[in-house]
């Protein structure tokens, strides 16, 4: 064995300062709180899985860690960069100069390739993302942004190519992802119908896979959804895959921002444990989303258009937007839509808590994020090697 996290000897991540001061209990106030300095993973260089994207990117496995709003914060996208992964900052509904903020924790955590996602929603004209976003992310030279829910304008894609970052895009649909190749994206993630959160998708993980493929071989094609261990992981790139998109299996892991109530949920969860519902978001509203079914769900999934306007009295619980920056106290109003984190209060069982059945269903712990990455990676990379029961009947429909 060689090399510590990735299996590349001589890759630096913090410098002895930075070491130090998390040694003694210090952190960067965008980072969030500091942990315990985990043990660095060791995995054997020899094994790394060579695909299109690792190439590209110069990383050790074809894992991409979804970049989730309010769980995907600097603490697990560096977690997963330094284990070979991809790293994915999840930004909605964060300002600019918070987003500044997290990139300048990442960098000071990592110096290996990260990603930052976006949500772009055009019918919102004061929607989460906007021009003043790409110019941080130019700033601070982002390696890879990613778009999701609808196309950003070509010039946000165009200014951010010219300043050598790679522009992906996520859809749950063949005609997206047409319109992000014509816009000349230099990634595509195809989004099944039983990936987590947002989610627009209406077709399996594996089936929409083979069509963004049919699509193009010109740039990486990446899975998303049902996706939590070696097999899945696996099954996607024996199916064509270059990398896997990887949410709700991380959400369960030390280091995602998440309620450990909810990553409870996940542990306890199965495949039948989700619904897709528009339930959720007097913040936005209408937008599809696989959750959790708890108690509200179950009381109102399939009934969407009888939903009462809430009221101040409906309030469900308190959390605190823009931790570690901002630290904005906010009342979470009946069907929210903001997930529950470590700073919130109140009644889980009101709250959304965006997950995948089919991905529950393969989650038995919480582990450390790097932890994850390597032995899903390891696991796939072992059953890449004697195929057999790759391409048995889709399991995409569980959850």
């Amino acid at each position: 064995m060689n090399g510590a996290n990735d299996g590349r000897p001589g890759q630096p991540s913090a410098s002895p300062e930075d070491e130090a001061s998390l040694a003694d209990g210090e952190s960067d106030a965008a980072g969030l709180e500091a942990r315990p300095k985990s043990k660095p993973i060791y995995v054997l260089e020899g094994n790394t899985l060579k695909t299109r994207l690792t190439r590209e990117l110069g990383i050790h496995y074809p894992f991409v860690g979804a970049g989730m709003a309010f769980v995907s914060l600097p603490p697990l996208v560096v977690a997963v960069s330094e284990a070979g992964g991809l790293g994915m900052l999840g930004t909605a509904p964060e300002p600019p100069g918070v987003l500044e903020a997290r990139l300048k924790a990442i960098q000071a955590g990592t110096q290996r390739p990260y990603g930052v996602d976006f949500i772009v929603d055009r019918l919102e004209p004061h929607g989460f993302t906007t021009r003043d976003h790409m110019d941080t992310c130019i700033a601070a030279k982002v390696p890879v942004v990613v778009f999701h829910w609808t196309l950003p304008p070509l010039e946000w894609i165009q200014a951010l190519q010219a300043a050598g970052t790679r522009v992906w895009v996520q859809a749950g649909t063949v005609e997206l992802a047409r319109q992000a190749l014509d816009a000349g994206v230099q990634g595509l993630i195809a989004q099944g119908r039983q990936a987590g959160g947002r989610n627009l998708g209406s077709t399996p993980t594996l089936v929409l896979l083979k069509e963004f493929r049919k699509l193009t071989d010109a740039v990486p094609v990446l899975a998303a959804g049902g996706i939590a261990d070696g097999f899945s992981a696996a099954r996607a790139l024996h199916h064509g895959a270059d990398g896997v998109w990887v949410g709700t299996r991380l959400v369960a892991s030390v280091e995602a921002y998440a309620h450990p109530l909810y990553k409870e949920r996940l542990v306890d969860g199965d495949a039948g444990d989700t619904a897709l519902t528009t339930l959720f978001g007097p913040e936005w509203p209408g937008k599809r989303m696989r959750v959790i079914r708890n108690r509200v769900v179950r009381e109102w999934a399939g009934r969407e258009s009888s939903v009462p306007p809430p009221t101040e009295s409906d309030a469900i619980g308190t959390t605190r937007l823009f931790p570690g920056v901002l630290d904005v106290q906010y009342v979470m109003p009946k069907f929210s839509s903001f997930l529950p984190t470590p700073d919130t209060q109140g009644d889980l069982e009101e709250m959304s808590l965006p997950a995948g059945g089919a991905s529950m269903a393969r989650i038995d712990t919480v582990q450390p994020a790097g932890q994850i990455v390597v032995e899903m990676m390891e696991r796939a990379r072992r059953l890449l090697e004697s195929p057999e029961g790759l391409d048995e009947a889709d399991e995409e429909d569980r959850g």
